[in-house]
């Protein structure tokens, strides 16, 4: 994965006990583990730690295999994984050691338990998690590689090995999978439903579809629908590791459609399967999405490759400043389950001074840090009223203390002062500036419309306001505002105040 610094929206992890229970029962490792058991005898293997012919039968009879088709290939992926694991060592045997070339039957060591079995049943979490975590690179390097039908051909043949011929580059697979993965991983952290499962064809046209490209061409369709086509060859090695919900593409939508023998998807009545797809087709298309094992792999890869990839509870042991500077960028469920652990580690008072403390500043990110310590505020129980009338008189935190103390209905508020009604009013459209999102904008547009239309000389008095944005605000208000002339007012306000800042 790329270092580029990256700061991504935070995830919802499940606790390391849970993602450990899933670790453990995701088919392959399942399977790897009950072999890693079964070879206690010792198992005969050939060089490279692959399972002879003979054992080979035994095993897939052990995983209860021998009537499946397939039996004898997923017996061999699972042995393969629990060689790369260490969930079984080898050791080799004397013709081996002396060099001598070997049958291709005979037994180039014995395979016996390793030690990480050990920590399957007696390790932390964590030990289990980091010997998953190790067999799924090893898969995510499998789905990466390519097509072994392919390779064969060209052998079989007699030819040498072009990977040209194959049009396969091993580094930029990598990568092509590193950002499939990644966009599922952004998907999920923004998906108010972690499970939302996503349709093949949107992630194949995620990372193919240039972003200007309103109509895509009959080239880059096609393009599409090869990446659909191998992602959907990834995503079946990638299901029984536990990485992803994977419901494969149907079987009955895939034609072979000329004589080089290239695969394309095909959608209902003949269409390109990147096209729009109705409700009840698009299901058949493959349907894919990070389980909660998936998650926490994809975000370990992410922090080993220097991304900021945060999690819902960093924060918890934190200072306030750290928290308030964070939670302004997080979606608001995530916001507030973030402020919910922060503050059941703290006592109510403590954490609203800390908060308080924190939210003070001029700084250009002082408006976003004082509204996300009103949101966290919100969570905080009365006990923490004491905290707040300490601040009654304080220009920046007064009228959110104010408010705080309205909300719960306590007594003895005093009145604010319209300067400081006017001061939290600039510093709340300053706190909400900076979004970009389509609906926050809807709902600044009318929080300016409602005071204009409650203070009749509000702009008269606006640029009045000893507050560093009040220029800026005041120049929002104008664009925003949908009468002509009450946006002309505030443009002159803005005016005014820029020129009394700069005076």
């Amino acid at each position: 994965m790329s270092a580029d610094r990256l700061t991504l929206p935070p995830v919802r992890l499940h606790s390391e006990a849970e993602l450990a229970r899933d670790a453990l029962s995701a088919p392959l490792m399942a399977r790897a583990a009950k072999l890693a058991r079964w070879a206690e005898r010792g198992v005969p293997v050939g060089v490279g730690g692959q399972i002879l012919e003979e054992p080979l039968a035994a095993a897939t009879a052990h995983l209860g295999l021998t009537g499946d088709e397939d039996g004898p290939a997923y017996t061999a992926e699972a042995w393969q994984l629990a060689v790369d694991t260490g969930l079984v060592e080898i050791a080799e045997t004397e013709e081996s050691e002396d060099g001598a070339d070997l049958p291709d039957d005979a037994a180039a060591g014995i395979a016996t338990p390793g030690e990480e079995l050990g920590l399957l049943t007696s390790g932390s979490p964590q030990d289990i998690l980091d010997i998953w975590l190790g067999g799924m690179e090893t898969v995510l390097a499998d789905a990466a590689a390519p097509d072994l039908a392919d390779l064969a051909d060209q052998l079989t043949e007699g030819g040498e090995l072009d990977l040209d011929a194959l049009d396969w580059n091993p580094e930029e697979e990598a990568e092509l999978l590193d950002g499939i993965l990644g966009n599922l991983y952004l998907l999920t952290a923004l998906n108010e439903r972690p499970d939302q499962e996503v349709p093949l064809p949107a992630l194949a046209a995620s990372m193919i579809v240039p972003d200007d490209m309103d109509e895509p061409t009959d080239d880059v369709l096609e393009e599409v629908s090869e990446a659909m086509m191998r992602l959907d060859d990834q995503f079946r090695v990638l299901e029984p590791i536990g990485l992803v919900a994977y419901q494969p593409v149907d079987e009955a939508l895939i034609e072979e459609l000329d004589e080089d023998g290239e695969t394309v998807l095909q959608g209902p009545g003949g269409t390109p399967a990147a096209e729009p797809l109705t409700d009840e087709d698009v299901s058949r298309y493959g349907l894919v999405r990070l389980t909660p094992l998936g998650v926490y792999a994809v975000r370990a890869r992410m922090l080993d490759a220097g991304v900021h990839a945060p999690a819902v509870g960093d924060l918890t042991a934190k200072g306030a400043d750290v928290l308030l500077d964070a939670l302004p960028d997080y979606p608001e469920a995530l916001a507030q389950a973030e402020s919910e652990l922060w503050l059941a580690a703290r006592t109510p008072l403590d954490a609203a001074r800390d908060l308080l403390t924190a939210a003070r500043g001029d700084d250009e990110r002082a408006p976003r840090r004082r509204l996300a310590a009103q949101q966290t505020l919100s969570l905080v129980s009365p006990d923490a009223e004491a905290a707040l009338r300490e601040v009654l008189d304080d220009r920046q935190l007064g009228g959110l203390a104010r408010v705080w103390l309205a909300e719960r209905a306590l007594p003895g508020i005093p009145e604010p002062s319209q300067e400081m009604i006017f001061w939290l009013t600039v510093d709340t459209i300053a706190a909400q500036l900076d979004s970009a999102d389509e609906d926050a904008t809807t709902e600044l547009r009318d929080l300016v419309q409602g005071l204009t239309d409650q203070h009749g000389g509000f702009f008269d008095t606006a640029w009045r306001v000893d507050h560093p944005a009040t220029a800026d605000v005041l120049e929002a208000m104008g664009r925003l505002h949908p009468d002509k002339k009450a946006a002309k007012e505030a443009r002159k306000a803005a005016f005014k105040a820029r020129s009394r800042q700069s005076g």
